[in-house]
């Protein structure tokens, strides 16, 4: 199909109309026609962590969900608490979050259009410190730890980036660029 006829299956179901085919696009369409399949949930006698960090990890590709578990267990080996707060996102979730501060209210959350960010790739997530009581410590110079623990692992963590400094982000390193990720799932391949 073109891609012309993709835009228009996209916008005529009321998802984000990239044009681009491919596994986001049709878990997306099948999502608002109702057929998609439900949210994964974990099973209880095999969760590891809490529940929504459980939720996120089972967004993740294979190989993020292994290296994010084993960052994960490294965290709690140090006395961290820390979840998972977001994993995989389709491309109209990613849509939803770059219009903030530009074209939605609030402030800017992300400078990634939807297929220039990893998480659309599933290798990548995002962390918070939680205290005792359940509250979140952005601010936490445990953020920081959590983050240096993510590289020793090889782990790239947004908080050594320079342009847009994301300090509770962690990816992947699968050796490929956003552009050739968006073309492997044009074409159906696997990006990880």
């Amino acid at each position: 199909m073109s891609k012309t006829l993709w835009r228009k299956i996209q916008a005529f179901v009321g998802v984000t109309a990239d044009g681009i085919p491919g596994p986001i696009t049709a878990g997306a369409i099948a999502n608002r026609l109702g057929i998609g399949t439900p949210e994964p949930t974990p099973k209880p006698d095999t969760a590891e962590f809490d529940p929504r960090s459980e939720k996120n990890l089972a967004t993740l590709v294979p190989n993020a969900q292994r290296k994010a578990r084993e960052w994960l267990r490294k965290c709690r080996e140090a006395g961290i608490n820390v979840k998972i707060i977001c994993g995989t996102r389709t491309y109209e979730e990613q849509a939803t979050l770059y219009a903030k501060g530009r074209t939605e209210s609030g402030r800017k959350v992300t400078n990634a259009r939807p297929g220039y960010s990893w998480h659309n790739f599933g290798v990548a997530w995002d962390f918070v410190v939680f205290d005792e009581n359940g509250q979140a410590l952005w601010d936490s110079p445990l953020m920081e730890r959590c983050g240096r623990i993510g590289e020793d692992l090889g782990l790239e963590w947004g908080g050594s980036w320079k342009r847009f400094v994301d300090k509770a982000h962690l990816q992947l390193a699968i050796g490929i660029t956003l552009a050739e990720a968006r073309e492997r799932v044009k074409d159906g391949r696997a990006v990880a």
